[in-house]
Parts: structure tokens; sequence; C-alpha cells
């Protein structure tokens, strides 16, 4: 197993007087698989958003030791793409045009590393929320991977398809269910619906996650190191970690999605299973560690 961590400039950098961006990347070499974790850019959310309701003094100490607030927070988006010579597979889109201006910037990485939309064969979705789902189309509504076969969890498919989310998910996130359905829509006649464990590819399988949405799926890779493709199951470095029993704002299901964090962190730690996190740092590839009651994540693999 290799892994390289390198930058690279986006084209604007040739331009003057347009700021330079500077792309991150993880490369993953295993046997005769590659993964690469490309930035679609960030976040910038409401603190509340994920920190309502957790004990204040504590989550000040815990973000202060990693030098964030609670006031804000400015994930970073990492999108995952597996090569094994035979099928080029994403594993969600990123955000597209149409949700936040610091995020939807997967074509201009994907162009860094001589990747086209065309070459994509496969697309597994974790998800359905905006910046996992949303850059499935383009501007004009017309899917961005015309040769792609798209999977995603058969939960999750009929929950943002369901007509009746939009009026029951709250009115924060009615705009999600309303984004969400017209863009599964789009692609039905191309998607394939998974069942927790069952093989999404050649040794990929799926395996439900459930509670930051109904049917969210992690994959995990049987590479000759596996490797796990997080999503937002484990959806940060900080708290998801230290206190993965904390319920947050950013889950639907908060006390489910929990449970999750809690019995998979202690698997991921225990077999030392490699993880690429959509919202992790360094490119969201590293492991899990147990440390004290908690887990830490480190980037050293």
């Amino acid at each position: 197993m290799m892994l390289t961590r390198r930058t690279f400039l986006g084209s604007a950098a040739a331009l003057p007087f347009v700021p330079r961006r500077v792309w991150a990347a993880s490369t993953l070499t295993l046997g005769d698989v590659r993964i690469d974790t490309l930035s679609d850019g960030n976040l910038t959310l409401p603190g509340s958003f994920l920190f309502s309701g957790m004990p204040e003094s504590e989550l000040t100490e815990i973000l202060g030791r990693y030098g964030l607030s609670s006031d804000q927070a400015t994930p970073p988006c990492n999108v995952t793409l597996l090569r094994d010579g035979t099928n080029t597979v994403l594993f969600d889109v990123g955000s597209g045009p149409d949700f936040q201006a610091s995020a939807g910037k997967l074509s201009e990485a994907m162009d860094a590393i001589g990747v086209a939309p065309d070459d994509v064969t496969h697309v597994l979705f974790t998800h359905a929320h905006p910046d996992h789902l949303w850059g499935v189309l383009d501007e004009f509504d017309e899917p961005v991977f015309a040769n792609a076969e798209y999977m995603i969890g058969q939960a999750e498919f009929d929950y943002w398809t369901d007509p009746g989310t939009v009026s029951t998910i709250g009115e924060e996130r009615a705009a999600f269910a309303v984004g969400a359905a017209r863009r599964l829509e789009a692609i039905a006649d191309r998607v394939r619906l998974l069942a927790d464990g069952e093989d999404a590819l050649n040794g990929v399988v799926a395996r439900l996650t459930p509670g930051h949405t109904p049917g969210h799926l992690a994959f995990e890779i049987a590479a000759p190191t596996p490797v796990m493709v997080l999503g937002d199951c484990i959806a940060n470095h900080h708290v998801a970690f230290e206190r993965p029993d904390w319920l947050s704002g950013s889950d639907q299901d908060r006390e489910l999605a929990a449970e999750t964090r809690v019995a998979l962190l202690g698997r991921l730690a225990d077999e030392a299973i490699v993880v690429t996190g959509f919202h992790l740092p360094g490119g969201g590839v590293g492991r899990v560690e147990r440390a004290g009651a908690g887990y830490s994540f480190t980037e050293e693999i």
C-alpha cells in the first residue's frame, strides 16, 4: 500500500488577477487499485447545525484543541474516485452549481488529474444530501456523467422520492427534499438500488449506516488493504470521534446516527480499516484509533 499526498493547481492559476485554487489530493495505491480523493471545495455551515444541544463547556474544550469555533464550520468535501483498470468509480459527486459557492468544484479537480466525466463508469451514492448528490446534473439539468450506471440504497431512494418527504422533513431541509427528488427522477432509469451487504461491484460492498439519512450507505472496498468510504456516517474529525455518542443536529435521526457511529468506529479501529471521509481533513484518508473513552482520526496509515 502506498499513500501520496500532493497539491496541484487548477486552470485558473494561469490567469492574471484570478485567485489560485490549490487542490489537495490523496492517492492510495493498493495493488492494481488506485483510490484518489478529490476536493469539491468546502461547505460553510452555522455551528448550530452541527453542535446544537451538545454540552457547551465540553464542546468548547474539544473544539478548542482543534482550533475550531462552535459559531461556524467550514468542512472540506472529499469525493472518492476508484480506478481498477476496468472501472472508474465515483463515490458521490459533490454539490454541483446550485448549492454553495464554496463547493461544486469536482469538475476542476477531475480535470486536474486527467479524468473526464465521460470516463466514469459507475457512480455510487452514500446518500442524497445536496453536497453528495446535486453534482449529478449540470446547469442545464443534464446528467454530468453520461456513461455511468448509478447506485444508491433502496431505503435512501425510496425516502427521497416519496412525495410526502418534503412536508415531513422539516422546513430547514425542505429544499434538500425537493432537490433530491428532482435529481433522482432525472437518472431513475439508470439507477440500481442496493441492499445492505450487497455487492455494488466486484470487491465493493454496500454497508447500511443509517441515521444521518434513513438509508445512508458506506462502501467497503476489498482491496489488498480494505478501505471504507464513509460518506457522512462519521462526518467530522473532532466531536464525532471524541464523543460519537453525542447527538448532532446534522443527522436526521440523531439517536440512530449516534448508535451507528459508536458501532462503526469500534469496528474501524479494531480492524485497522483505512477510511476515506467526505468531511475529514487532509483529503479524508486515514485510520481510526482508540483514544481514551473515544477515538481519534489519524492521517498516518
